[in-house]
């Protein structure tokens, strides 16, 4: 039977020389030298962070892609309208397999796209007859009514131009949601729309939950991702913007979007957080697997490690 290796014990003792080693030191040049090359590289080449993309910036560069996801937003197809937990109940949302975890854990940041997206930031709005005219008329409608609206615009907004400061659309019986779109086009394209989905619930806040949503339901943010390969598709998760080298550590985690059935699968980025925690575990108890914990000793790799010590033996 063969003994147990105990590192502790059954190691030779060194009996080798030794060679001072200050490590204040080093540890100060390597502190002093990682400072100066970290200043000089930032003053040569700057920051690779674009500028925040915001509402404002959206609506001014693509009117009719901002008119077009406020409506779906007011129709109830938009990916956050229909998006589940935690954010509402419209789906199960993300489930590990029989496991709908994301319904058992509710709606806990509930948001309302027709109210919170649409209606509440133009009940802000002040002084404008016309558009409190419209939502008095919205208020004052019953819901097969309002969904009637809806449908005629929506039925006609395949054809939705912008021209002269307007969103338009040919289409009648759609009561007010032709004003509501055009108003809430021109309050994003002014800025005022980032402001009011922050402060919302509060005068100071810095949640910016609703205004990330409602830029993630249009196809802008989408296509500027799309463009510097940030998307889950394109290992988007260890990536920096204007091809700099990012998150190099986080390969590992985004690896499994790039095969199947990760990559094909609508419960994705559960699974996978499921699938690195199983990892995680095995990571972990590796020191108590039998067999697997014996790789390095019966591999002998710390020979090659250690082989100046194992060389004067």
């Amino acid at each position: 039977m063969t003994k147990a290796f105990r590192p502790d014990v059954d190691a030779p003792e060194w009996k080798g020389g030794y060679a001072p080693y200050d490590i204040l030191k080093e540890g100060t040049i390597a502190l002093v030298v990682v400072a100066l090359l970290t200043i000089a590289l930032a003053l040569i080449f700057s920051s690779p962070d674009e500028h925040a993309v915001t509402i404002k910036s959206w609506s001014n560069a693509t009117p009719v892609d901002f008119a077009q996801t406020a409506l779906s937003e007011l129709n109830g197809t938009s990916g956050t309208a229909q998006y589940g937990a935690p954010y509402n109940t419209a789906s199960e949302g993300q489930k590990l397999g029989p496991l709908a975890l994301a319904k058992w854990a509710g709606a806990r940041i509930p948001v309302n796209t027709v109210r919170d997206f649409v209606i509440d930031p133009l009940r802000a709005l002040p002084d404008q007859p016309p558009l409190t005219q419209g939502l008095a008329t919205w208020r004052s409608a019953s819901d097969a009514t309002r969904t009637n609206w809806v449908a005629h615009y929506t039925k006609a907004a395949s054809q939705m131009t912008y021209a002269n400061g307007q969103v338009v659309v040919s289409t009648t019986n759609a009561g007010p949601v032709p004003l509501f779109i055009n108003d809430l086009t021109m309050m994003a394209r002014s800025g005022a729309l980032d402001q009011a989905l922050v402060t919302q619930h509060g005068f100071y806040t810095t949640d910016y939950t609703k205004p990330l949503l409602f830029l993630s339901d249009g196809s802008y943010l989408k296509n500027l991702a799309q463009k510097d390969h940030l998307l889950g598709t394109q290992w988007g998760m260890m990536n920096e913007t204007g091809s700099y080298p990012g998150q190099a550590w986080l390969w590992l985690y985004t690896f499994w979007y790039q095969v199947t059935p990760f990559s094909t699968s609508a419960n994705a980025d559960v699974q996978v957080w499921g699938l690195m925690m199983l990892l995680s575990v095995i990571l972990l108890f590796v020191p108590f697997i039998p067999g697997l914990r014996s790789i390095p000793r019966k591999s002998r790799v710390y020979r090659l490690i250690w082989r100046e010590h194992y060389r004067n033996l």
